[in-house]
């Protein structure tokens, strides 16, 4: 364990680097994950056919394959086949995005179609423009509802970054097993990775968190519970004054 840990202070530079890999390839797949999330939700609900169908297709295809191998193909198939080589971060970038970008229009297909009818004729009512109607009406109340799963699909990306080693890319995982491998401290490298991880995951949700509470304020979603525990604790204050 002394090992290990004198090791992993000699290379903490190193560490370091390989962290900020990590994080790096977490949030640009997610940014990533969000724009497709987006695009491919609000295409599956248009009105024309073409439109729907490519949509669905990239959804269940990206789907119904595995990130592994989406992975590998975008690093050691698609230069033979194009001609043109990625580097191995912005493969990994690319896949999660590509991968949890398919999850993710589904939130945002469902997120939508959950929002009242009666919001949709509302903002008919008030001449709004579909644009204007999707943008100021429809998608704060839906963007409420999407941030828990989306939470859920980051920590999920951030736990497959692991995968990035496989590649030859420099993340944490390639710096720890380096690290394993010199000292033979295989229990202590995991735990290690298993802490760090906690740490990161931990960390987003409490970010996703404040965004959900800062979404629903907007809405004044707070303030409406707020008002509701006021008047239900002024009641019975008033039923008494009343009696007297």
């Amino acid at each position: 364990m002394s090992d290990f840990f004198s090791t992993f202070l000699d290379e903490f530079p190193q560490v370091g680097a390989g962290l900020w890999v990590t994080v790096e390839a977490t949030v640009l797949g997610a940014s990533f994950a969000l724009l497709l999330s987006f695009a491919l939700g609000l295409a599956a609900g248009s009105r024309l056919l073409l439109v729907r169908g490519v949509s669905r297709t990239v959804v269940e295809f990206f789907r119904g394959t595995s990130l592994y191998i989406q992975l590998f193909w975008l690093y050691y198939a698609m230069p033979q086949l194009t001609g043109y080589e990625l580097s191995p971060l912005l493969c990994g970038v690319v896949a999660f995005g590509l991968n949890y970008g398919a999850y993710g229009s589904e939130i945002v297909r469902g997120a939508i179609n959950s929002v009242p009818r009666a919001q949709y004729e509302a903002a008919v009512a008030l001449n709004m423009s579909p644009l204007h109607r999707m943008r100021k009406v429809i998608l704060p109340q839906a963007w409420v509802q999407m941030i828990p799963s989306f939470t859920n699909l980051l920590i999920q990306l951030l736990k497959c970054t692991p995968l990035l080693w496989l590649i030859s890319v420099a993340d944490l995982m390639t710096v720890i097993q380096q690290i394993r491998d010199r000292t033979g401290e295989t229990l202590v490298a995991y735990l290690t990775l298993l802490a760090v991880y906690f740490v990161l995951a931990y960390a987003l949700t409490l970010l996703m968190n404040l965004l959900e509470r800062a979404a629903k304020r907007r809405l004044g979603l707070h303030t409406g519970a707020k008002s509701l525990l006021r008047s239900r604790s002024a009641e019975p204050a008033t039923t008494a004054g009343g009696a007297r």
